[in-house]
């Protein structure tokens, strides 16, 4: 279909899921339900990998392999998780993801990531991230489980989380993610919602706030967020793998975005390794909305040039590059 799409992949994770990382139950549950996203979302006709494969320490190189050498995936994100109340070196730690990131400068960019709570240590690592490690975004996680119990802060809490943003526009960064929805472990599904978005889109209108995972479950709320301000975006990372196995229901979710926000506020991301990326590229090139859904609700339906943005070329635009511009870079042949 478009093979000529160039592919931008928001978010993979060099995850260390050996038990020896874990802490307590609450680690413990965690890593389980990101195995049971890869046992039912991967289809049937994919390789499925047991326990002792997947949860397993994967290396830089394990995620580079996966994504460049097995998916047509141009550019990648390499982002860590700063998740230290659950596992010791967070789960995904930011050292890693800046290694994989210096394997290939050209191809893969590097997200910092830090805890908030721990104020002037948190503004200190974010210099750090930036100045020797080029991170070009940063990603935050909302939901705490210190001391054993939940821990949440606000996107909207001008203590916790606007000290960071101001730090984020001190190191000339204008991109930040947010894990919205998707409950892990035992963290409370509350905590996860989406109403502290407005606060921070309307304190910081020069910031982009990309919401990861489209606020599911909360996706009504984050559409009429999304339509409001013009600086807010959505990763269907995690959600753009139920194409498969449920793939009326992902339907609806692209048709709802398509709806209230438009072909330019989407973007794309596998989760690589919670699953091989090349099964939900190629379902999605070939996806289009049921025609009476886009009766029946007036959703538009996906286009050929919906799927580009999508898969690329609205990351690419975020991160302040020009789309031609890194087509040739890369040796890939422009659309136009």
């Amino acid at each position: 279909m478009i093979g000529d799409a160039f592919v931008f992949d928001g978010v993979a994770h060099p995850f260390n899921f050996t038990e020896k990382n874990v802490y307590d139950r609450a680690g413990e549950m965690f890593r389980q339900h990101l195995y049971a996203f890869h046992q039912v979302l991967t289809p049937d006709t994919e390789p499925k990998l047991s326990a002792e494969q997947y949860l397993k320490d994967w290396t830089p190189a394990d995620i580079h392999e996966m994504v460049f050498d097995h998916s047509d995936t141009d550019m990648l994100v390499a982002m860590p998780l700063p998740l230290t109340d659950l596992f010791r070196d967070g789960l995904s730690p930011w050292e890693d993801c800046a290694e994989l990131a210096s394997r290939d400068p050209e191809r893969i960019v590097f997200w910092g990531s830090v805890n908030p709570l721990e104020g002037r240590r948190a503004l200190d690592l974010m210099e750090r991230q930036v100045g020797e490690f080029g991170a070009k975004a940063f990603k935050f996680y909302n939901v705490r489980y210190d001391y054993g119990a939940p821990f949440p802060w606000r996107m909207d809490d001008p203590r916790i989380a606007f000290p960071v943003f101001e730090k984020a526009q001190e190191l000339g960064i204008n991109l930040i993610g947010v894990h919205k929805g998707v409950p892990l472990g035992p963290q409370p599904v509350e905590a996860t919602q989406t109403w502290d978005m407005d606060g921070a889109a309307a304190a910081f209108p020069d910031l982009n706030f990309v919401i990861f995972h489209v606020g599911l479950p909360f996706l009504d709320e984050t559409c009429w967020q999304l339509i409001r301000h013009p600086n807010l975006y959505a990763s269907i990372a995690a959600t753009l793998n139920f194409i498969v196995r449920s793939p009326r229901m992902f339907a609806e979710i692209l048709g709802k975005l398509l709806f209230w926000c438009g072909e330019d506020k989407i973007v794309y991301g596998s989760e690589a390794p919670i699953w091989q990326p090349q099964w939900a590229l190629n379902a999605f090139r070939d996806f289009s909305i049921p025609q009476d859904l886009c009766e029946g609700y007036g959703y538009p339906q996906l286009t050929d040039q919906a799927k580009r943005k999508i898969l690329g070329e609205n990351l690419l635009r975020l991160h302040g590059m020009d789309v031609d511009a890194t087509r040739d870079r890369l040796g890939r042949p422009s659309t136009h």
